[in-house]
C-alpha cells in the first residue's frame, strides 16, 4: 500500500494536540504498564499494525512476558491477569467496540471496584487517546514505518 499522505508532516498541529494527552497520560494515577497492556490490546482490536509493533516493544522492554502478550487477545479465558487488568480491558473494548450505546453497567460496576474516579477517568482518556492513534495510522498507514519503532522512541518526558 502507498502512503497517503504523512499526518505527522501535514497535521503537525492535530497531532500536537493529540500528544498532549500522551503527556497528561504519563502522570496518571494509573500504572503506566496497565495503560500499555491497553493501548497493546486496543491497538489489536482496531488492527493497527504500527501501534501493536510499538507497544509490544515497549512492554517487553519494560518486564512484560511474552506469554502475556501472546494470550492477551483471549484475556477473559486465560489466568494471567489480574483482576484490576481484567476491569481494565473490559472498560477498553467495550469503549472501542462502540456499537451497543453506552458501555454496559456490569462492566462499569466492575471497573469502579478496581478504580477510583480519578482513574476510571484517565482510564477512559487513555482508551480515546490510543484509539485516536490507531485510526491516524489507519487513515493514512504508513507501511513502511511498521517494525522499525525503536523501544521509548516516543517516551513523554
Amino acid at each position: 500500500m502507498k502512503q497517503r499522505l504523512n499526518v505527522f508532516e501535514k497535521g503537525q498541529g492535530a497531532m500536537k494536540a493529540l500528544y498532549g494527552l500522551g503527556i497528561y497520560l504519563a502522570k496518571s494515577p494509573v500504572e503506566q504498564p496497565l495503560l500499555n497492556l491497553i493501548y497493546f490490546r486496543v491497538s489489536q482490536v482496531n488492527g493497527c499494525a504500527y501501534c501493536l509493533d510499538m507497544h509490544s516493544k515497549d512492554l517487553r522492554a519494560n518486564g512484560e512476558t511474552e506469554q502475556r502478550l501472546y494470550m492477551l487477545n483471549a484475556w477473559r479465558e486465560a489466568p494471567f491477569y489480574t483482576d484490576r487488568e481484567r476491569a481494565a480491558l473490559a472498560w477498553a473494548e467495550a469503549l472501542t467496540k462502540i456499537t451497543g450505546g453506552p458501555v454496559p453497567d456490569e462492566i462499569y460496576a466492575t471497573a469502579r471496584e478496581q478504580f477510583t474516579e480519578e482513574e476510571l477517568v484517565d482510564l477512559t482518556l487513555a482508551v480515546i487517546t490510543i484509539n485516536s492513534y490507531n485510526r491516524v495510522n489507519l487513515a493514512f498507514p504508513n507501511v513502511a514505518a511498521v517494525g522499525t519503532y525503536k523501544v521509548g522512541a516516543h517516551a513523554v518526558q
